[in-house]
């Protein structure tokens, strides 16, 4: 069972040659999501050896174009090499049209079905869900309508002691289950309690994706006590007023909604490209929450090490 994530860019608006606008991918046990697709997003996937056909769910989190100008050229480069799964896209309204645009000015008929998926803009729902996870949309307070993700993955099945299982001559046919969370009732009627037959699994994981939005309370309870929390801090505290102008959030403010949402672990991005070391911003992070990551391309973090 896995859950990593894979950072491919964590620029701001304007990419840099050591890094390249916000995408990453979500691997939840082998089922690859998508998340943000700026410019070059098919390269650096291509570089980390992640292969993109796999994707079958990419969540945009708004429509300014370091979020999504790498999109047409994806969907185009999965029809080239002969696609025929469906693609899903969960986007504001509008991408539809643009990405529709883009098909017929070039006369591209898709080989795959893609389907787009609208997100409610004024409040957080349930986008996906299957019986492995659940995706959730954040409210964000950017400069045009943004939205975050929240992805939940559902509690695993109890894993069964097979010692047990042969010391009580337990069929085959009950093992399911057993993993449910039944007691054993053997053929004297006698009961015997799930928990000597079964050990609970992996707690599931959570991570919430904050992208481009101002300092906003109301998101922490929606991503109370998550494993790991992503959110921007394109600037350094000394510029709070031009991250209000804009809608960004500062390193202290990433930390402080880290801290009042008591997660596990913080992992910023989205830096301004006038930050030529970024270690300026990790440090002055930590001043309010200690456990905190740079992202970076190439960067991977497993769950399991949280």
């Amino acid at each position: 069972m896995s859950f990593k994530l894979n950072i491919l860019g964590c620029s701001s608006a304007i990419p840099t040659i050591n890094r390249n606008p916000t995408a990453q991918l979500l691997n939840v046990n082998e089922r690859f999501f998508l998340i943000d697709c700026g410019e070059s997003t098919q390269i650096q996937l291509r570089k980390y050896q992640l292969n993109f056909q796999r994707i079958n769910h990419i969540f945009i989190s708004h429509l300014h174009g370091d979020h999504y100008f790498g999109l047409i050229g994806l969907i185009s480069s999965m029809h080239l090499l002969g696609r025929k799964k469906e693609l899903h896209i969960y986007a504001h309204e509008e991408l539809e049209e643009i990405v529709n645009l883009q098909l017929k000015a070039s006369k591209t008929e898709l080989n795959y079905p893609l389907f787009f998926h609208p997100l409610p803009e004024n409040e957080s729902l349930i986008i996906l869900e299957d019986e492995n996870i659940r995706v959730s949309n954040i409210i964000l307070d950017h400069s045009i309508k943004c939205c975050g993700f929240l992805f939940e993955e559902k509690k695993s099945p109890r894993k069964i002691l097979a010692d047990a299982v042969e010391k009580y001559n337990i069929p085959n046919t009950k093992i399911n289950g057993l993993k449910n969370g039944a007691d054993w009732i053997n053929d004297n009627g006698e009961v015997v309690k799930n928990n000597l037959l079964t050990k609970p699994n992996n707690s599931p994981y959570k991570y919430a994706y904050c992208s481009d939005t101002r300092f906003n309370n109301k998101i922490i309870k929606q991503i109370k006590e998550v494993d790991l929390l992503y959110h921007e801090a394109t600037f350094m505290h000394d510029l709070i007023d031009r991250a209000e102008q804009t809608g960004h959030s500062t390193t202290l403010q990433a930390a402080q909604i880290a801290k009042k949402a008591n997660v596990k672990k913080l992992l910023i991005g989205h830096f301004s490209q006038r930050y030529k070391d970024l270690n300026d911003l990790l440090i002055q992070t930590k001043k309010g929450f200690s456990n905190v990551t740079l992202s970076y391309a190439g960067l991977v973090i497993d769950f399991q090490d949280i």
